[in-house]
C-alpha cells in the first residue's frame, strides 16, 4: 500500500512538472523565434557572406603573379611572313627558316613568373571596397530589421493566442451556466411546473453555446499554429502565460518618435548609403589605370645554337632538352585608359544617382508612415485604457442582470427569454472584458513597433 501511495505521488509530481515545462511565456516565445526562424537564419547568413565579401574586395588590390612551367616536344620549323595567334591557337615554334620542310625534333621548356600590378587606379580598389563595407552594413541592418519584425509578429500572435484562449474561457462559463438552466428547465417540466416549451428554448439555448464554444475553440487553434509557425517550430504542445494581462501595462504614455535607430529607418539608410557609395565606384572608372609589370623568363632546347647551319645539330635526349640556357627579364611601367569609358558610364552614374534620390523619398514615406502610426497608437490605447475602466463595471452589471433573472426565472417570475437575453449580455460583456485587457497590450506593442523600441513593449512583461 506504501510503495502504491509512492508512485501514484511520483506519478502526480511528473505530471506537474511536464506540465510546468510545457508552459511557454511570450519572452520564450520570442527568443526562440529570433534563434529558430528560417528568415532569420537565412539574412544571417546573407550578412556573414557579405562580410567575407569585403575582405575579397580588399585582396584584389594585390599583384596577379603567375607561374608557368612547360616541357614541349617537337619540330622548329619557321617560316617568314605574318602570323597572329587569334585565341591562342597558333603553336609558338621558333627556329631557322630552311629551304626545306624536316623532322628533326628535340625538347624544349619555358619557364616564366610574370607579375601584374595596378598600383594606381585613381581610388578604384578603395571605393570597391568601401561598397562592400556598406553592403554588408546594409545586410546587418536588413537583418535587424527583420529580426525586429519578427519579434512584433510573435508578440501580435501571442497576445491573438491570449484574447482567443480567454474568449474561449467565457464561451465555457457561458456553456455551463446555459447547461445549469437547461437541466433545471427539464426537471421543472417534467414535474409539470412550467410549460414544455421553455425545455425546448433551453436545449436551443445549450446548442447555440456549443456552437459558440466550439467556434471560439477553433479560432484559439488557429492562433496557435500561428504562433507555432512564427516560433519556427511543428510542435504545438505548449501552454501560453495569460497572467500578464490581467493587469495593464505599467508604462505606457510619453510622446515618442521614430528615431535614427529605428530598425527600419536604418536600413533604408544603408541602401541610400549603398548607392552613393556605388555612384562613387562607377565615377573612378572614368580614369585610367597605372600598372607596373616585371616579367622572368627561362627557355631550354634541345637544339644547338648552329642548328641554322647544321641540320644534325640537336639532340632528343629529355635533360638536355629541359634544362634552361638562356634567360631574360623586364621591368615595365605602363598606363592604360579607355578614353570612351566615361562616355559609356555618364548615364549609368546618373542613373545611380536617381535611385539614390528615389531611396530617400522611400526613407522619407517610411518616416511619415511611422509618425502616423505612433498617432494611431496613442489614440488606441487612449481608447483601450477607457474600455479597459468601464469593462468591469459593465460585467458586474451584466453578471448582477443575469443572476437575478435566473433567480426570478426560478421563482415563477420572468420567462426563459429573459433569462436567455441577460445570458447574451453577461458572455458579451466577459468577452469585452478580455479584449479590453489585451487591447491595452496590443497598443503598447503598436507604440513600439512604431517607435522602433521593443523594449518599451518588453520590459513590462
Amino acid at each position: 500500500m506504501h510503495r502504491r501511495f509512492l508512485l501514484v505521488l511520483l506519478t502526480v509530481l511528473l505530471s506537474a512538472t511536464a506540465k510546468a515545462q510545457s508552459q511557454l511565456s511570450l519572452k520564450d516565445a520570442i527568443r526562440i523565434a529570433t534563434e529558430n526562424y528560417p528568415s532569420i537564419k537565412a539574412k544571417t547568413a546573407y550578412a556573414k557572406a557579405s562580410e567575407q565579401l569585403v575582405a575579397a574586395a580588399r585582396k584584389e588590390q594585390l599583384p596577379n603573379v603567375n607561374l608557368s612551367i612547360q616541357q614541349d616536344y617537337g619540330t622548329i620549323n619557321g617560316t617568314n611572313g605574318p602570323l597572329y595567334g587569334f585565341g591562342g591557337l597558333a603553336a609558338a615554334s621558333s627556329g631557322p627558316a630552311l629551304a626545306a620542310q624536316n623532322w628533326n625534333a628535340a625538347f624544349g621548356a619555358l619557364y616564366l613568373t610574370n607579375v601584374n600590378w595596378e598600383f594606381f587606379a585613381f581610388g578604384k580598389y578603395r571605393e570597391k571596397v568601401k561598397v562592400a563595407q556598406q553592403v554588408w552594413q546594409r545586410d546587418v541592418k536588413d537583418l535587424a530589421q527583420e529580426m525586429f519584425e519578427h519579434k512584433i509578429k510573435v508578440a501580435a500572435a501571442y497576445l491573438n493566442l491570449v484574447a482567443s484562449h480567454q474568449i474561449t474561457r467565457s464561451y465555457e462559463k457561458n456553456l455551463s451556466r446555459a447547461d445549469s438552466i437547461r437541466r433545471f428547465v427539464i426537471v421543472r417540466v417534467k414535474n409539470g411546473l412550467i410549460a414544455g416549451v421553455d425545455s425546448s428554448l433551453a436545449n436551443a439555448e445549450y446548442s447555440s453555446a456549443q456552437i459558440q464554444l466550439t467556434n471560439a475553440r477553433d479560432k484559439e487553434q488557429e492562433q496557435k499554429n500561428i504562433l507555432t509557425q512564427l516560433i519556427g517550430s511543428e510542435d504545438a504542445g505548449f501552454d501560453i502565460d495569460t497572467a500578464f494581462v490581467s493587469r495593464i501595462p505599467g508604462s505606457y504614455s510619453g510622446a515618442l518618435y521614430p528615431e535614427s535607430g529605428h530598425p527600419l529607418l536604418e536600413y533604408y539608410k544603408s541602401q541610400i548609403a549603398v548607392s552613393d557609395q556605388q555612384s562613387h565606384y562607377i565615377k573612378t572608372l572614368y580614369y585610367p589605370a597605372f600598372s607596373l609589370v616585371g616579367v622572368w623568363q627561362s627557355r631550354a632546347s634541345g637544339f644547338g645554337n648552329d642548328y641554322v647551319t647544321d641540320q644534325t645539330h640537336f639532340s632528343s635526349d629529355y635533360w638536355k632538352g629541359i634544362n634552361p640556357n638562356r634567360s631574360n627579364y623586364l621591368i615595365g611601367v605602363g598606363v592604360t585608359w579607355n578614353i570612351m569609358q566615361p562616355v559609356r558610364l555618364s548615364k549609368q552614374f546618373s542613373a545611380q544617382r536617381m535611385i539614390s534620390r528615389g531611396l530617400q523619398e522611400a526613407y522619407n514615406a517610411a518616416t511619415l508612415q511611422l509618425k502616423t502610426q505612433l498617432r494611431i497608437a496613442d489614440n488606441k490605447m487612449n481608447n483601450a485604457l477607457a474600455n479597459y475602466k468601464e469593462a468591469p463595471v459593465q460585467v458586474k452589471a451584466a453578471g448582477d442582470a443575469y443572476h437575478q433573472k435566473s433567480v426570478l426565472y426560478k421563482n415563477g417570475l420572468t420567462n426563459m427569454v429573459d433569462v436567455i437575453q441577460a445570458g447574451y449580455t453577461l458572455v458579451r460583456a466577459e468577452t469585452d472584458r478580455d479584449i479590453a485587457n489585451n487591447n491595452v497590450w496590443q497598443a503598447l506593442l503598436l507604440k513600439a513597433a512604431a517607435a522602433g523600441d521593443f523594449e518599451l513593449f518588453e520590459e513590462q512583461l
